[in-house]
């Protein structure tokens, strides 16, 4: 007999690696890589089958070196080595193996050599030859193999080791200045404790002392780095970390700060020069894409300032016209996670866009000859567009249709579904606050809080309410109405809906905003969100640099005042900073705003008119790729099916199988078709997936269940005749029920152990007996659905 790939592991392959096997973590057997992607059908989710390499080979438990790809006895050991390879560069390692058990075929990344060997090699030869290839000295080495904290229970995914050891390597190998480019949602809170924790284990430092080093995690807002220090952070000992607030400090290891309160203004020179340049030995600069590292900014001098500091930044953007002042300070990224890559490794949550249209954005709006607003100012003569509402003229009628067209969607969908709309500036959120609390009064009677501001100007009720936001176990606030304050460092995993009803033109922010939806939390019952674009910002998808490589564009960022403003935004802790940063972009507790500004608007506010919702397009993320698509589904099955078979009679010699049918049904749920959808848009209820798939790709004629069982009973008598009497009539029972199933009632043991048939046949050994043996039945089987397909 032949053995299947478990047995050739069973059997010979992992006796060829004794000698990995004496600590049990040198040798990890199925090493799931991914999550598998989530994919979204008929309203059931599904995750694509998940990648898995046979063998993962570890030098210590949190070090791999190899990936091993087996392949049963009677294939070559080639077959495995293609595969190897895809998974040895996707956990950036240096050697791939595969084998069939008994051949064995090394690929090394140091030298792009391929080569037959009798047997692998050891942990220590592995590794003295990584450690060549890439200039490791022993006391590099052994540093970088300090293990990983999992104090907390968090064990770092793939991609999350390779930034974290890259990160590690560099600062041993005296790199100063670094950068790791990853998603939103994907962890960089994580990588960066890891990266902490692993240095003050080494007792590493910067001139080499006998002493923990002193850290300094620095970031714009508070709860960027309230959230790492209470939550990632708190596995080190209370006594070592400290928030920098108002003192300085010196008797701690690991400190904590934003930029607002240590930098100078105006009447102080900063809190930060109360510590010397050298002070800190490594500095963690998150969402550094923000303005720090700009050479005008005023943030730049605190970097300058401790200069002697290792200094590694983390952003989420990759490089564009916007931001290259961070690449230019940091350097090239030592790793990049992309959105991506997050979403097709099923770590973040794919998306939907319903891209709306109002009768105001379709054909723009223009007052009438000496047309008021509320405040009675003449409003001037123009035509306004989708960019203007709401910068130059505030139209209430149409953010009342954007509100009750988001109540309708919640309606249809999930009204406690937790949703965040992004406005342009304050009196923009209030009325849109007022307007969808009063589309939702039903909710909002039983629930006052449905509905909630959390911006800047909200003070500590907005504090208070975002924290109630972000409780996965809380199940109000439901929506949530912002600017800008909620766009980034804001975790709300439960996010199911982001929408858009400001103009976004800048790229950076879009991939944050974003990314306020891509967190997964199954437990929950997240795991795909919604995006709802009123203003046609969802454009930016279609831009290659969203998700590829980096590129220059022009783009142009508005404050919530409606001004143009240069470069990155940054953010406020303290009027004295506020030239530096957008109002809404505060923290919760300064608004920046006039007394008077709600008496004397710096818009003209128009109250008149009718608006309505007069178009809506779909675009689903292609489940083959990552690129948007509005697509007819039936046209997406015929391309996706003609791709992977030639003819109808290719699927119907497949489909007779019960296995390969399976595979059939498997490959095309990867690329998100389902055959419920499927008989929905063709309005083809009772057809046979079989003869569905095949008229929609081949134009071959459809027939239902019920009639391919009819013509089975009168063409194949003789098969039925061929059988006793028992044998025949359970035969008849699988075939009424295909009529009223489908041909998953074929799939044994389930098939046989319906009431039908246990009642009057008994246990699946009885009824096999009916049949001459458990052999004779299977065979019986199949035949039956051989001939249910012929025709």
């Amino acid at each position: 007999m032949s053995l299947n790939e478990a047995d050739t592991c069973r059997k010979y392959v992992l006796p060829k690696l004794s000698a990995w096997e004496p600590e049990p973590h040198l040798i990890t057997e199925q090493y799931y890589i991914d999550a598998g992607r989530i994919l979204s059908t008929s309203k059931k989710i599904r995750r694509r089958r998940r990648k898995k390499a046979d063998y993962l080979l570890c030098y210590t438990r949190d070090f791999p070196l190899a990936v091993v790809e087996a392949k049963r006895k009677l294939k070559s050991p080639y077959d495995g080595l293609e595969q190897a390879k895809e998974y040895a560069e996707l956990l950036s390692l240096k050697f791939a193996y595969a084998t069939n058990g008994t051949g064995i075929v090394e690929f090394d990344y140091t030298t792009g050599l391929i080569t037959e060997i009798d047997s692998f090699p050891s942990p220590e030869e592995l590794w003295a030859r990584q450690r060549q290839a890439e200039g490791l000295t022993d006391e590099v080495a052994d540093k970088l193999l300090t293990p990983f904290d999992l104090t907390g229970g968090k064990i770092p995914r793939y991609y999350q080791r390779i930034a974290i050891n890259r990160v590690i390597q560099a600062i041993l190998q005296q790199q100063k200045r670094l950068l790791l480019t990853m998603a939103t949602g994907t962890g960089k809170t994580t990588v960066a404790f890891q990266i902490c924790q692993k240095l003050w284990t080494m007792g590493w430092n910067r001139d080499r002392e006998y002493r923990k080093p002193r850290i300094l995690y620095l970031a714009d807002r508070n709860i960027l780095v309230d959230q790492p220090m209470l939550k990632d952070f708190a596995v080190f000992p209370e006594d070592i970390i400290h928030k920098i607030a108002g003192e300085a400090i010196h008797s701690r290891e690991i400190y904590f700060a934003i930029y607002q309160a240590i930098a100078g203004d105006k009447k102080s020179i900063g809190l930060y020069r109360e510590y010397s340049p050298d002070f800190f030995d490594f500095i963690i600069v998150d969402e550094c894409h923000r303005g720090s590292a700009r050479d005008e900014s005023n943030w730049r001098k605190i970097l300058e300032y401790f200069q002697p500091a290792y200094q590694l930044g983390l952003t989420a953007t990759p490089k564009r016209d916007d931001n290259v002042d961070t690449y230019r300070y940091f350097g090239n990224p030592l790793y990049t996670y992309s959105l991506a890559q997050g979403i097709g490794d099923g770590f973040l949550a794919p998306y939907t866009v319903h891209r709306v249209t109002t009768t105001f954005d379709a054909f723009g709006w223009r007052p009438n000859p000496d047309e008021l607003d509320r405040y009675g100012r003449t409003i001037p003569d123009e035509e306004y567009q989708t960019p203007d509402f709401e910068r130059a003229v505030a139209l209430k009628v149409r953010t009342e249709a954007i509100a009750r067209h988001i109540t309708n969607f919640l309606k249809k969908t999930d009204r406690f579904a937790k949703t965040i709309v992004f406005c342009v500036d304050e009196p923009h959120v209030q009325e849109m606050v007022r307007a969808l609390n009063n589309f939702n009064a039903d909710l909002a009677r039983q629930y006052p809080n449905y509905v909630c501001r959390i911006t800047s100007a909200a003070g500590e009720v907005g504090k208070e309410y975002l924290y109630q936001f972000q409780d996965v176990l809380t199940q109000t606030p439901v929506i949530a109405v912002t600017s800008k304050l909620l766009a980034i460092g804001v975790d709300v995993p439960t996010c199911k809906n982001v929408v858009l009803a400001k103009v976004i033109k800048s790229m950076t922010d879009f991939k944050q905003i974003i990314g306020r939806g891509t967190r997964v939390e199954e437990d929950a019952g997240k795991s795909f969100f919604y995006i709802l674009d009123y203003t046609n910002s969802t454009r930016l998808f279609a831009d290659p640099a969203f998700d590829g490589e980096s590129t220059r564009i022009e783009t142009e960022e508005m404050d919530d005042e409606g001004q143009t403003v240069e470069g990155t935004e940054e953010v406020i802790e303290n009027p004295q900073a506020a030239e530096d940063v957008p109002e809404d972009d505060a923290p919760l507790g300064f608004t920046g705003i006039a007394e008077d500004e709600d008496i004397v608007p710096r818009k003209y506010y128009y109250d008149g008119g009718q608006c309505e919702v007069i178009g809506e397009i779909v675009y689903e993320l292609d489940p083959n790729g990552n690129r948007l698509r509005s697509f007819k589904l039936v046209d997406y099955t015929k391309e996706q099916v003609r791709t992977l078979y030639r003819s109808s009679i290719e699927i119907q010699q497949r489909w007779i199988d019960t296995e390969r049918r399976s595979e059939i049904i498997e490959q095309l749920g990867d690329r998100g078709i389902d055959f419920e959808d499927l008989k929905q848009v063709t309005n083809q209820p009772e057809a046979d997936p079989f003869d569905l798939l095949c008229h929609i790709a081949f134009d071959a004629p459809i027939m239902t269940c019920k009639q391919r069982a009819e013509q089975l009973k009168r063409k194949g008598k003789s098969f039925f005749e061929q059988y006793g009497q028992e044998a025949r009539a359970i035969l008849e029972i699988l075939l009424e029920n295909y009529a009223q199933g489908g041909p998953q009632q074929f799939v044994l043991p389930a098939a046989l152990k319906v009431k039908a048939v246990e009642e009057r046949f008994g246990n699946i050994r009885e009824i096999s007996n009916k049949f001459g043996g458990a052999e004779q039945l299977k065979k019986a089987i199949e035949q039956l659905q051989s001939l249910l397909y012929a025709a």
